[in-house]
């Protein structure tokens, strides 16, 4: 049986309270703006011995320019607006990927996420960019957790997740990922951002990490994004505790 670790998308408290008590974090920053490479250097040499990294991926690779996140970028667009987002075939958005790569290999990240915009919709031009971004990006064995959002069908998704060799990373409480060797789940709340997850959403989402172990994955990360995400994440640690069997993942506990 796998493991499953839970986290935050996020420090909501300081770093070093947040890696005293749970194993992962997903590093939000990175997408509106990366850091220097030193700086996410820094960041694992302080983080404690067994803790693991995820991080999102820069939205100039995936979010255009009219995007309102782009009031968070500190630097200016090096270069025109439609050279940017959607995974345009640009040498903008290939020097983008350069520089998220090289802060992931500073950063210890094993997770990128490439979290999607809703106008990221399944058409033909975007499949084809998707492809070749997906193709011919160096990884340096970083795992990508692709984010869809919108309709986009799950066959093509999984045609997609298994030809480009990508994690399917979903909200669980909205849609069905597809099986893989790693389940990536974001908890952005039931509705949005400020939903507070009861008793029984927990007991579901544990029944949905015992599915993704069961269906073959070595790994769920649990990862929540919402109003109360500390308490949440420190609700279903102690869920997934007292329940049967060896489930949590703690520091250093990678199976």
């Amino acid at each position: 049986m796998g493991r499953v670790l839970v986290g935050c998308c996020g420090f909501p408290v300081a770093r070093a309270r947040y890696q005293a008590e749970f194993p992962v974090v997903e590093v939000q920053q990175t997408f509106y703006q990366l850091p220097r490479p030193g700086t996410a250097r820094r960041w694992r040499e302080e983080a404690p011995p067994g803790f693991r990294f995820a991080m999102k991926a820069w939205q100039l690779i995936t979010h255009p320019p009219s995007s309102p996140t782009y009031r968070r970028l500190r630097e200016p667009l090096p270069g025109p607006p439609d050279a940017f987002g959607w995974f345009r075939p640009t040498a903008e958005v290939r020097e983008a990927w350069r520089r998220t790569l090289e802060v992931a290999r500073e950063l210890g990240a094993e997770v990128v996420v490439l979290q999607c915009p809703a106008s990221f919709t399944p058409t033909d031009p975007h499949v084809a960019d998707l492809r070749a971004f997906c193709s011919a990006a160096p990884r340096d064995g970083v795992v990508l957790a692709w984010e869809p959002r919108g309709a986009w069908p799950l066959r093509l998704v999984e045609e997609l997740c298994r030809e480009l060799d990508l994690v399917h990373c979903v909200d669980p409480f909205v849609a069905r990922e597809v099986p893989g060797p790693l389940a990536y789940y974001r908890l952005h709340g039931k509705g949005g951002y400020r939903y507070r997850y009861t008793d029984d959403d927990l007991a579901e989402l544990r029944r949905r990490c015992l599915a993704a172990l069961g269906a073959g994955a070595r790994e769920v990360w649990a990862m929540f994004n919402n109003v109360s995400m500390l308490e949440d994440a420190r609700r279903f640690r102690a869920l997934l505790a007292a329940g049967p069997g060896d489930l949590l993942a703690e520091r250093g506990g990678r199976s």
